[in-house]
């Protein structure tokens, strides 16, 4: 589950960004957001952070701990689709030695997603 500010928002983006489609969603009065998104498939959650609970956002934390990679048929396309949305660009997309075509950003929240794919 990632955690971030502004839930709602973070949904949207990662519609945007990834295509990802929003299979649950609870919101409560205040506008807080817990939400259960895919992407071709693959599933993650968000919620707004709640310090309240040690949930924290990257934003809180100066940084985030962890990477998403997320695997697709064509990484550059994603990479840019991601970028228009409003991610920021790490690095390219490129081949690299390990076998993989990947890049990486880190989107509005402040969590990082290589995007790629195993070069056959």
């Amino acid at each position: 589950m990632l955690s971030v500010r502004h839930g709602a928002r973070a949904v949207e983006f990662y519609k945007a960004a990834f295509g990802a489609t929003e299979i649950y969603r609870v919101e409560d009065p205040g506008g807080s957001v817990v939400s259960r998104l895919s992407v071709d498939g693959a599933e993650f959650w968000l919620s707004d952070e709640s310090p309240e609970h040690d949930n924290f956002s990257p934003e809180s934390l100066g940084g985030g701990s962890v990477r998403m990679i997320l695997t697709v048929p064509d990484p550059d396309a994603m990479f840019a689709r991601a970028l228009a949305a409003g991610a920021r660009e790490v690095s390219a997309v490129q081949d690299e030695p390990y076998g993989w075509r990947v890049g990486r950003v880190v989107d509005p929240f402040g969590h990082h997603w290589e995007i790629g794919r195993p070069i056959p």
